[in-house]
C-alpha cells in the first residue's frame, strides 16, 4: 500500500536540518566563548576555539550552499545560531572566569561588613569621601568572579541599604582572594557542577 512517508525526504527535512541546528549551536557558542576570553585576556587558548568554530562554520555552510532550497535548512540555520548564543553565555557564566572590583557606598556603619569581608579573605580598601547627602564611606574589593554572590550575600546581610556597583577588570598585580580550586577539573566541575549522592 502506497503511503506519504515512504516519499518523505526524511533525510532533507529532518536529519540534515538537526545536523545543521546542533553544528550552528556548537560554532556559535565557541564564538561566543572566544569573545569572552579574548575581552577577559586568556590568549593562550582564544586560537583553539577559533580553529574549532571556523572548522565546523564552514562544514556547515557548505551542507546550506549544497541545499538552497530547503526551508529547513534556512530555519535549522537561524535557530542554530539563537541557541548556540544562548548557550555560550550559559556556559561563560559557569565558568566565571576573571576578577571584578565592587564598590560599595554607605552612610551607615560599616564596621560589620568590613570584618565579614576580611573574615572571608577579601581585601578591602576604604575610603572616606563625600555624597550628596553628606559624609559617605566607600569601600573597594576586588574578587575572583566566581565569589561575587557571596559578596553581594555579605553586602545585604551587614548593610542592606548600601549603594554597591560591580565592573569587570582585566587583571591585577597583586591582592588579597579566597582560596579556590584551579585548574582544569575545576573549570570542568564550574560548567558541570557534580552532586554528592546522600
Amino acid at each position: 500500500m502506497h503511503t506519504y512517508f515512504g516519499d518523505f525526504d526524511f533525510y532533507n527535512w529532518v536529519t540534515l536540518p538537526l545536523i545543521i541546528f546542533f553544528s550552528r549551536i556548537g560554532d556559535v557558542s565557541l564564538g561566543t566563548l572566544r569573545n569572552v576570553f579574548i575581552s577577559k585576556g586568556f590568549k593562550k587558548i582564544v586560537p583553539f576555539l577559533g580553529f574549532f568554530e571556523v572548522l565546523i562554520w564552514i562544514i556547515v555552510v557548505a551542507q546550506v550552499m549544497k541545499n538552497l532550497n530547503n526551508v529547513a535548512c534556512y530555519l535549522a540555520w537561524a535557530s542554530g545560531f539563537a541557541t548556540g548564543t544562548f548557550v555560550g553565555l550559559q556556559i561563560e557564566e559557569r565558568l566565571a572566569l576573571g576578577l571584578q572590583v565592587i564598590r560599595i557606598i554607605t552612610n551607615q556603619n560599616c564596621d560589620e561588613l568590613l570584618v565579614a569581608l576580611k573574615q572571608n579573605n577579601h581585601g578591602v580598601t576604604l575610603v572616606d569621601a563625600q555624597g550628596s547627602k553628606g559624609p559617605v564611606k566607600m569601600i573597594f574589593t576586588i574578587i575572583k568572579r566566581q565569589n561575587v554572590h557571596s559578596v553581594v550575600k555579605l553586602i545585604q546581610q551587614h548593610n542592606p541599604s548600601a549603594f554597591y556597583s560591580i565592573e569587570d577588570i582585566r587583571n591585577t598585580n597583586q591582592g588579597v582572594f579566597t582560596e579556590s580550586a584551579s585548574g582544569s577539573l575545576a573549570t570542568i566541575r564550574r560548567i558541570f557542577p557534580i552532586r554528592k549522592g546522600k
